[in-house]
């Protein structure tokens, strides 16, 4: 006896399962959540007021669920600021073609928005976590050669030339600099005059 097709047209054992996709985009919704819960928890609280169960509750998500994602604190937060690094990186990159006084001005608020001052928190936990610490300084070293590369990219500069690797570079801990000044107070001011001075140098050293 042939077996009974049913009214679908498919036998049985050519079932086909159920669509996974819904699962997996609330999953992928949650994870980011729970990145940008934290990034804005270690940038308004500190390390040491941004614990996962706060910031699970930012995120609107139990803390289970928080851990499911990311085991550890220390895997939550180091995702987080990852995250946003290649948030900002990716919108650096989609810049259109500019001025040099634009990407100079691009970079500069990389520099002094809310993914610095978490970075910065990040930081500052990592001098004192012995844990931390050498995936913080994996992740900040591979953070500044995309930066410096997307920079170098973004200026048409041409690094065979002597000096020009060490401006790029000067320009990016010039803009470091300028959002270590803006933690404390609003910098906005002083910071416009200090990027125009950039802009103009790098025209002339770059060419």
């Amino acid at each position: 006896m042939g077996a009974v097709t049913p009214p679908n047209g498919r036998a049985p054992h050519d079932r086909v399962p159920a669509d996974r996709s819904p699962k997996q985009d609330r999953s992928r919704a949650t994870r980011k959540r729970l990145l940008e819960a934290a990034v804005a928890c270690l940038a308004e609280h500190g390390w040491a007021g941004s614990t996962v169960s706060v910031v699970a509750e930012r995120a609107g998500v139990s803390r289970g669920a928080a851990q499911h994602h990311f085991p550890t604190r220390e895997d939550l937060f180091t995702a987080a600021v990852e995250y946003v690094a290649e948030e900002r990186s990716a919108a650096l990159r989609a810049l259109p073609v500019q001025g040099r006084a634009e990407v100079v001005a691009a970079l500069v608020d990389l520099y002094t928005g809310p993914l610095f001052r978490a970075a910065l928190q990040l930081w500052v936990a990592a001098s004192n976590e012995p844990q931390l610490r050498p995936r913080v300084t994996e992740l900040e070293a591979r953070v500044g050669r995309e930066t410096h590369r997307i920079a170098v990219e973004l200026l048409a500069a041409d690094e065979t030339r002597p000096g020009v690797r060490e401006t790029v570079q000067g320009l990016l801990d010039m803009a470091r600099g300028l959002g270590l000044a803006n933690v404390l107070t609003d910098d906005t001011a002083r910071r416009r005059g200090v990027v125009a001075q950039w802009a103009a140098l790098l025209e002339r050293e770059l060419g």
